[in-house]
């Protein structure tokens, strides 16, 4: 009895063991696919203002509706899970097989989804992984549409970046990982004006200085005709490292597009003038506290009159001697 009692008391506690919040948080959701930004990914990298499932609502709504205007409405192709066989005679064991089909379908669905939401590693910080999608002709797209239409579509997404490509975290892979990464845009003989953009999330091995040094470096190596132009590049590198994945993209019109804000992109003509005017409002109003604190140094009180012209006759026989 005292052995058989054992083993029970142990399957008890580790039943209870199951429910414990810590080790339920680490259960992959969902049925297909990874659910963290891996090597080898392409996606869309989105920051957004302390609200990240509101966020990923928001992109799959943007890149939906944008992705089926390019690439068509979404396709599986996964078996529809029909069998053969009249529904009148279907038994419980038939019945019981096509349920387990249905869920091996959505699974198979799961996994062939054209944007899929994976843990990025950082905080306010979503990762869309996409499939049969080009990251950068898509976000332009949209950025474009809403800088030309100035129709806001989202509440909480800030920016959108698209990734192209992803490798380690660390100098040589990034260097190895680029030489060919480059080659679309930077090679000869195509060629461009291009500034580096870098930001670092959950990593402290890294040098931003170093980086973009070398990145730089291997764009010139490829053409030396390529320039940097740190007011209005025709190509902007972008480097977003989480942890130890390094996620690169090239783009175009960063400028432009406000570094890919949809929050600013949307913004009007003249809320922009607001803003510019406001901005030198305010430098004028500093410039005018700085010239009036410096006239007020330079005022003498009129009991010190007598003394500052005898200390200011020394300095003048000091410049007639000079």
């Amino acid at each position: 009895m005292a052995a058989s009692e054992q083993p029970a008391a142990a399957m008890k506690r580790r039943h209870k063991a199951q429910y414990v919040p810590g080790q339920q948080a680490k259960r992959p959701r969902g049925g297909g696919g990874p659910r963290q930004l891996e090597l080898g990914m392409q996606g869309i990298l989105i920051t957004c203002n302390m609200n990240e499932r509101k966020c990923v609502g928001e992109a799959y709504s943007l890149l939906n509706e944008y992705g089926d205007l390019l690439y068509g409405p979404e396709k599986f192709t996964a078996q529809d899970g029909t069998l053969s066989g009249s529904e009148e005679e279907e038994d419980d064991v038939e019945a019981a097989l096509k349920k387990e089909v249905d869920q091996i379908r959505t699974s198979t669905e799961q996994k062939l989804r054209r944007f899929q939401s994976v843990e990025s590693g950082a905080n306010n910080v979503v990762f869309i992984r996409t499939l049969g999608v080009e990251p950068e002709k898509l976000v332009h797209h949209i950025l474009k549409d809403l800088h030309t239409t100035k129709k806001k579509k989202t509440r909480v997404i800030l920016r959108m970046l698209p990734i192209s490509g992803t490798c380690k975290a660390f100098v040589e892979d990034m260097k190895k990982y680029s030489q060919t990464f480059f080659e679309p845009w930077f090679k000869a003989p195509n060629k461009g004006t291009f500034q580096i953009v870098y930001k670092a999330r959950n990593n402290s091995h890294m040098s931003r200085e170093e980086v973009i040094k070398e990145l730089a470096g291997i764009v010139g190596s490829l053409n030396p005709e390529n320039k940097v132009d740190l007011n209005n590049p025709q190509y902007t590198i972008v480097v977003e490292i989480i942890k130890n994945v390094c996620c690169l993209s090239v783009v175009k019109d960063y400028v432009l597009f406000r570094k890919y804000n949809l929050q600013e992109v949307v913004k009007s003509n003249k809320e922009e003038l607001v803003q510019q005017n406001l901005l030198s409002a305010s430098q004028e109003e500093k410039l005018k506290e700085i010239k009036l604190a410096e006239e007020d140094s330079k005022e003498v009180k009129p009991e010190d009159k007598s003394q500052g012209e005898e200390e200011s006759k020394p300095n003048e026989s000091d410049n007639q001697q000079a």
